[in-house]
């Protein structure tokens, strides 16, 4: 293991357990070795349905449409 990667697992280690988790999925994702998928909420489905039907479709989000989105989040 690099010493980075140390680095970086002893400042996850700090974390909350949920942080810890959500860190976790991403590093195995990108690894190609992600699991089970994640059950999807109910609520959510149509909406997931509906952004996949999109995806298919090539209807994406302009890179405008994408910064206004990221801009509620510095609130």
């Amino acid at each position: 293991m690099t010493k980075l990667l140390e680095k970086a697992l002893q400042a996850v280690r700090q974390l909350p357990a949920d942080s810890q988790d959500e860190i976790a999925r991403a590093m195995l994702a990108l690894t190609g070795n992600a699991g089970e998928p994640e059950e999807i909420d109910p609520g959510h489905l149509p909406a997931v349905l509906e952004g996949l039907a999109q995806a298919n479709l090539r209807q994406f989000s302009s890179d405008a449409e994408v910064e206004v989105a990221f801009r509620r989040f510095e609130r």
